[in-house]
């Protein structure tokens, strides 16, 4: 061989997982967040999620995104195991499309994909089409690349040593090895068998030996999975388990099948395919992981429970008031582009939580003065001053990532709303200040001032509740309520001041009592600011100004 054969078949090589990278990105910032949806929706049973996996698969057109993909969910909490199975299963049969689009030789036509993927990308400012034009590109440099393999292997023909080199590969086991460990290093099932479909095509491997080397594929094709569950919980490792028993199952099953009678079964492949060896070698691929679903589709049950054998016992639970501990997101989380927002947005409504919790808690410890409350209304405080900054710098790092469109549109707002989440715990702070300084200075208030607080702290604790709904579901059915309910608040706060003076113009308060009550219901009604800023922000964060805050008020 050549050192010029060598170089152009590395150079398309090269070039056909470039476009394979530039593709799969384009489509997943195109449309991630849209697939997402998808694939939360359809995925409540495992026959619908097994058809989700088919299409999502097909569209992005790499297993290995969906299959890491469906582990973060998994490790997100927000698909079970069962759920991810159906998943999984579809993803092998719709990752076949690569290798059928590659059999057709689309070759010819690249320079035009490729043309009109750099004019999008290039010349058009709308992100949308710019990512669009991404995908056109990488489907264009894509085939450029087999153009590049396909020429330098037709040299190859001619090369005697290289002809009874591949010739001498007849050893099944050896077949099935070399596909697997190969298709492990590149991480791509696809590229492995678009290479061995042109090897079929020039004549360089004959289609029995092809047929051991796809099942190695399917086995090597789990290794990115694998590796990216190797950060996540216990669930996350057994969503990767699924895929990787799925495929070590179905290739043994294929293996004896083959062993016994592959002649026949090539032959018929042959037959279907017009004998033509590259549609052959597609044709095979997408047979085989279509009877291995149908196969083990009923099993899928089984192969869930299995993973339990093989990643035993559970994970420490991490509440909602555990101290200083991302559950969501971080480094002990599976990171998937498509996925960051979805934990982001969790680990904001933990906070939020927490910050409602110390809220009321600051509230009760200001009546009853429970030094134990005060002190736990601190503690907390630094938690969510933890998760404040924890949660900013994540932020700050997947701003950096090849994110969604619409989710990278939506990272201003939420920075806006972890930082309105930590003023509210501010303001829980600021009421424990509040109840210290009553047990020092032996302020007291009155039965009525006590119910005038109470009746506040509903109005805020509804807005809050309401505000974190919307943010979280993007439901907008309490949006309304929210603004009634915030002008509500502002006329109370107007109404209890006023009612202050009364008392203290009357000596029904002491100044110490009367100037605790004024802080406090002042920071009560800029905690349903905060609260509104809260339930806004997403409409606000798809806006140009990128999260702009609905009324303003920053205290």
């Amino acid at each position: 061989m050549s050192v010029s054969t060598l170089l152009a078949m590395a150079g398309g090589l090269g070039l056909f997982l470039y476009g394979m990278k530039v593709m799969s990105e384009g489509i997943e910032k195109a449309a991630g967040a849209k697939l997402r949806g998808i694939l939360e929706f359809f995925t409540t049973n495992r026959f619908t999620g097994m058809l989700v996996g088919i299409i999502f698969t097909a569209i992005i057109q790499s297993s290995s995104a969906c299959t890491v993909m469906v582990v973060s969910f998994v490790n997100s909490g927000l698909m079970n195991l069962y759920q991810a199975a159906g998943v999984i299963l579809g993803a092998n049969i719709g990752t076949t499309v690569t290798s059928q689009l590659v059999s057709f030789n689309l070759s010819e036509i690249a320079p035009v994909f490729l043309l009109g993927g750099v004019i999008a990308v290039m010349f058009v400012k709308n992100d949308l089409v710019k990512k669009i034009g991404e995908v056109i590109l990488g489907f264009g440099v894509l085939f450029m690349g087999l153009s590049g393999m396909s020429g330098a292997m037709a040299g190859l023909r001619e090369d005697p040593a290289i002809v009874s080199l591949f010739s001498s590969l007849t050893n099944p086991f050896f077949a099935v090895l070399l596909g697997t460990v190969f298709t492990a290093i590149i991480q791509s099932s696809s590229v492995t068998v678009s290479i061995i479909l042109l090897m079929a095509n020039q004549g360089l491997l004959g289609l029995p030996i092809c047929m051991f080397i796809i099942l190695g594929c399917n086995i090597g094709a789990c290794a990115t999975a694998m590796i990216a569950s190797f950060s996540g919980k216990k669930d996350a490792k057994r969503a990767a388990m699924i895929h990787l028993l799925f495929n070590v199952f179905g290739t043994a099953l294929f293996f004896v099948v083959f062993l016994f009678a592959l002649d026949p079964i090539v032959e018929a492949l042959t037959a279907l395919s017009g004998g033509n060896p590259g549609r052959c070698v597609a044709n095979a691929h997408t047979l085989i992981k279509i009877l291995q679903v149908i196969l083990l589709f009923p099993f899928s049950g089984v192969l869930v429970r299995l993973t339990y054998f093989f990643v035993p016992g559970e994970d420490e639970k991490i509440g909602y008031r555990d101290s200083f501990q991302l559950k969501y997101i971080g480094d002990k989380v599976v990171f998937n582009p498509a996925t960051a927002v979805v934990g982001v947005i969790n680990e904001i409504e933990r906070m939020a939580s927490l910050a409602s919790e110390n809220l009321n808690r600051s509230m009760n410890a200001l009546i009853t003065l429970d030094e134990e409350d005060i002190a736990e209304v601190y503690a907390v405080e630094k938690n969510i001053n933890f998760l404040n900054h924890a949660i900013t710098n994540y932020l700050v790092k997947i701003n950096q990532t090849t994110l969604p469109i619409e989710d990278l549109k939506s990272i201003g707002a939420l920075f806006h709303v972890v930082n309105d989440i930590e003023r509210i715990g501010d303001h829980a702070e600021n009421i424990a200040d509040c109840a210290r300084r009553r047990i020092e200075n032996g302020a007291g208030f009155s039965k009525t001032a006590q119910a005038e607080l109470g009746e506040m702290l509903d109005m805020v604790n509804k807005i809050v509740q309401y505000s974190v709904d919307m943010f979280v579901t993007g439901n907008e059915e309490h949006m309304q309520d929210i603004v009634d309910l915030e002008d509500a608040i502002d006329q109370k706060e107007r109404e209890l001041q006023q009612l202050h003076v009364d008392r203290l113009t009357h000596n029904e308060c002491t100044p110490e009592a009367g100037m605790l009550f004024s802080d406090i219901i002042s920071g009560l009604e800029r905690v349903s600011d905060h609260a509104t800023n809260i339930a806004f922000a997403i409409l606000h964060g798809n806006d140009e100004n990128g999260g702009e805050e609905k009324s303003g008020k920053n205290s």
